[in-house]
């Protein structure tokens, strides 16, 4: 068990403004990429001036008020003028209007906050269900109406925002944090960062997002530094942006570092003091070429909404920093548990459980979701991991999204970072395929490196010399793009129904002899009518079993002896066949030929409709 480092600091979003407008009004606070900034002083009058309106319309401290408004300064406005009188409820502006009208109705939403660039849909969604709509940014020709509105004076525990959960597998969750929750995690993230009022950060994630708000907003503001406020990540004008404004760090998610990378210029880039990553694992392979290209440490943290953000942190040079943990505790107490919430020893794999001021107290309206999430007191993250004799943190997997293939359980990430450390693939997430005899199949989606190509085969091939065989996915799909959700962070679990249609194909038929004898074979033990050369065997339901009885109906058909291990590693007719051929050699293919030619004249030129001719 590690401890969780002590609570510190104003606990209250607009006492942290009043005492920094107080201090340093003329210092920055948040800065736009088209020029325009906010000071401290500002920045505090906007935010007062926003909760006045608000508070002038009946807005009380347990309302739920949405913000719902793209990156930039006045969002940041927008979410901190709310948190100063009610429970701030920030949404992705390019939801639907489904998924608008959906989380107004189970946030209860009493106001919608929006900008000069939020969409139109918001504003025509609240105006027809009654909801009054403040625009932040527009010109403030009723601040006087609101002057003398008094807005009471918040407590740590009343809820500062509210959030939702992916609902990757069930309906989202609301996470409500406390003022104090967000404090904790203010203190947290701006201790393990060191930051000083000297440091800028360049925030690049989605403000409706936990590790934006908070890594990216308010921890910077909290330490008196000062926050770029783009209004997403812009390539490659975002190395324009470190240098114009002499940003001196950034967070984000692996997709987004990822994407900086291959397109850093060659001509070099800023010096920074050090890059952030965290919300998904960082491969190492990824890490080594990010502090190679910015000549910095890059620092793996572990966060989730439901603990206002960071739970654990690898620590700034000169303390160790280890590639593959996601560091030290860094604020709430951290153990690994048993089923039984009982504390596991040091080396031993478990579910990674929390508690401490940054954690939320409890899921909203969701006693279900509660009891199963809280366990002696301990709030139960649904990662598996352990730590090693140092203290350090080793995420092993996610126990929703872990693999059981045939009883044998495989950890995505372990899939991930493999096929990362081919020079081709850029980006890679391994998931789980339905399956109907082995329960659950593996496969992986690539995005290889612009200019760049890589066959599916040539990358399982790969991963076999580095994982176990039953690690290897059965499919590979080569993508230009991988689908992400609204943080760029890829979504494990219901990746086989986004992915299903990028995994058809064209029926290609038998194209020689060695082709169709093998297609015969496999179609028999599959019970199919055909089956095409590129046709994935375990996508059609092979298993262990099966590939026996294939390998015996192949030695029976051709001279070969043929190992099982070949159908793992070539699971289309067309990829078996090219192991056939080499065992068979060309005297015998050419009499194979000779054979099939007689019975079935033409053969090798299949007709247009796919069918053997």
């Amino acid at each position: 068990m590690h401890s969780a480092r002590p609570l510190s600091g104003p606990t209250l979003i607009g006492q942290l403004l009043d005492e920094q407008a107080a201090a340093e009004g003329d210092r920055a606070a948040l800065l736009s990429v088209d020029g325009r900034s906010l000071s401290r002083a500002e920045l505090a009058q906007r935010t007062r001036q926003l909760a006045a309106r608000l508070a002038s319309l009946g807005i009380v401290r347990t309302d739920r008020v949405s913000v719902v408004a793209p990156n930039g300064v006045d969002m940041a406005v927008a979410l901190l003028g709310v948190m100063r009188c009610a429970a701030c409820a920030p949404l992705n502006p390019l939801y639907t209007q489904t998924e608008i009208e959906y989380f107004f109705a189970d946030l209860e939403v009493r106001a919608l906050v929006v900008t000069a660039g939020s969409p139109p849909l918001a504003r025509d969604i609240a105006a027809r269900l009654g909801i009054p709509v403040i625009e932040v940014g527009a010109a403030t020709a009723d601040a006087d109406a609101v002057e003398g509105v008094e807005v009471p004076p918040a407590g740590g525990e009343d809820v500062a925002l509210v959030l939702h959960t992916s609902g990757t597998t069930s309906r989202p969750k609301q996470v409500p944090l406390s003022h104090a929750n967000l404090a904790a995690s203010m203190a947290n993230i701006a201790a393990t960062l060191q930051l000083t009022p000297e440091d800028r950060a360049l925030n690049v994630m989605p403000l409706f997002h936990i590790h934006g708000l908070l890594a990216g907003l308010l921890a910077p503001l909290a330490s008196g530094a000062s926050v770029v406020c783009p209004p997403a990540l812009q390539l490659p004008v975002f190395f324009d942006w470190l240098e114009r404004f002499g940003a001196t760090w950034y967070s984000a998610v692996p997709t987004m570092h990822q994407s900086i990378v291959a397109a850093a210029p060659s001509n070099g880039v800023p010096r920074l003091r050090f890059i952030r990553s965290s919300s998904s694992a960082l491969a190492p392979a990824t890490l080594a070429q990010l502090e190679a290209c910015f000549g910095c440490p890059v620092i793996e943290a572990y966060g989730m909404t439901e603990a206002a953000h960071q739970m654990s942190s690898n620590p700034l040079p000169p303390r160790e920093r280890k590639p593959g943990s996601v560091g030290l505790p860094a604020g709430p107490q951290m153990a690994v548990i048993d089923a039984d919430g009982n504390p596991l020893p040091v080396g031993t794999r478990g579910e990674i459980a929390i508690r401490g001021d940054n954690v939320m107290r409890a899921y909203h309206g969701n006693p279900e979701a509660n009891r199963s999430a809280f366990t002696n007191g301990w709030f139960r993250t649904g990662d598996e991991g352990c730590f090693d004799a140092d203290g350090y943190l080793f995420i092993t997997g996610r126990l929703k999204e872990m693999i059981n293939r045939g009883g044998e359980k495989i950890t995505p990430r372990e899939i991930d970072e493999a096929l990362l450390a081919h020079p081709d693939v850029a980006q890679a997430v391994a998931f789980a395929l339905p399956h109907p005899t082995l329960g659950e199949d593996v496969a992986a989606a690539v995005v290889p490196h612009e200019g760049r190509t890589v066959s599916a085969e040539a990358l399982r091939e790969f991963l076999f010399e580095r994982l176990a065989d039953f690690k290897v996915p059965s499919e590979v799909i080569v993508l230009s793009q991988i689908p992400k959700g609204p943080t760029g962070k890829v979504q494990r679990i219901g990746m086989a129904e986004r992915l299903n249609a990028f995994r058809q194909h064209a029926f290609v038929a038998p194209r020689d002899a060695v082709e169709a004898i093998l297609a015969q074979a496999w179609a028999e033990v599959l019970e199919l009518d055909v089956i095409g050369v590129d046709d994935n065997f375990f996508a059609l339901g092979c298993d262990s079993l099966k590939a026996t009885r294939a390998v015996a109906r192949i030695e029976g058909m051709l001279p070969i002896e043929l190992p099982a291990t070949d159908i793992f590693r070539h699971p289309t007719v067309a990829g078996l066949a090219g192991r056939v051929r080499q065992m068979l050699g060309p005297d015998v293919i050419a009499e194979l030929e000779r054979l099939l030619d007689e019975v079935a004249p033409g053969h090798a030129a299949a007709p247009a409709d796919g069918s053997m001719a």
